[in-house]
């Protein structure tokens, strides 16, 4: 058998030392029933189409919301969303997970309702051992109330990815030889509410609820969870590495992620604390490996 060409050689020794990425699998919609269950203000979630679509009502009186069966350590989870339409602001439509002690981890998707024809703010943020103080906003191209858009987490060992309809908008990797912590053995459930924050939510507290608009309706499907289902207490995930999600694909972002990634931070971003010097006049370690900075 002949020699093989050197070209042939050095690319083959590339692929195999390089880490692709590679978008996540498809969402399989179910009902709501499959993988949640309400747990409070039960008589302001409306079920519909046999519980596949459902609605969270936000009036003067309180708010609601739901939250997943299982605890999960790692996986892919998804939900189809339709905002709260028109006058919104004051109004928080939330999707997170989140584990069950004092030094918690958390991953957000915080959704910042606002007066009408003015653009919605998606926040983002990630609790690692109870420290939180990594937000990030951007405005959405879309408006997010006009039709269902899909939101979604990738978490596995090696990076914590946010996704808009595929499109990732925030990465936070493993940086913990850094010296950062990475939620890596606390199983979380999933949550989503939708309540009042106008102390706060929309111009920093300075646009309050028009309660003359209510009731604040957030419609949902989908109800997607692929993930690693552990007791509270586990510390490691039965089926580590062996997950379509832990395969080495899903690593990294590739190249064409990347420059998704970069089109959402230079055109959409608003705010990113990485680059926030008044708060942190030295960048978090963090920054620079999730390419903030």
């Amino acid at each position: 058998m002949g020699r093989l060409p050197l070209t042939f050689c050095l690319t083959f020794l590339l692929m195999a030392t390089v880490t692709f990425g590679a978008p996540p699998k498809k969402s399989i919609d179910v009902p709501f029933g499959r993988n949640y269950f309400p747990t409070w203000a039960f008589d302001h979630i409306k079920y519909l189409n046999g519980g596949s679509e459902v609605h969270l009502v936000l009036d003067k009186h309180t708010g609601t919301g739901f939250q997943s069966k299982g605890s999960y350590l790692f996986g892919h989870f998804s939900m189809h969303i339709k905002m709260v339409p028109g006058d919104s602001a004051g109004t928080v439509t939330a999707f997170y997970l989140s584990s069950q002690n004092s030094e918690h981890d958390e991953i957000d998707f915080e959704f910042l309702g606002n007066r009408t024809g003015q653009p919605y703010i998606l926040q983002t943020n990630v609790f690692t051992g109870g420290k939180g103080n990594r937000e990030q906003r951007i405005n959405l191209w879309f408006d997010p109330s006009k039709n269902y858009h899909s939101y979604s987490v990738l978490w596995n060992m090696h990076q914590i990815v946010f996704f808009v309809d595929d499109v990732p908008i925030r990465v936070f990797k493993n940086s913990k030889d850094i010296g950062v912590k990475f939620p890596f053995n606390q199983p979380m459930k999933i949550y989503s509410s939708l309540w009042n924050a106008d102390d706060w939510a929309t111009r920093g507290g300075l646009e309050k609820t028009n309660w003359a608009k209510a009731p604040f309706v957030a419609s949902y499907r989908g109800f997607h969870i692929d993930g690693c289902e552990a007791s509270v207490n586990a510390k490691f995930c039965e089926t580590q590495g062996k997950r379509w999600w832990d395969k080495k694909e899903f690593q990294d972002l590739d190249a064409k992620q990347y420059k998704r990634l970069k089109w959402v931070r230079k055109r959409y971003t608003i705010y990113n604390y990485c680059t926030d010097r008044v708060r942190f006049p030295k960048p978090p370690p963090e920054c620079r490996r999730d390419r903030d900075i």
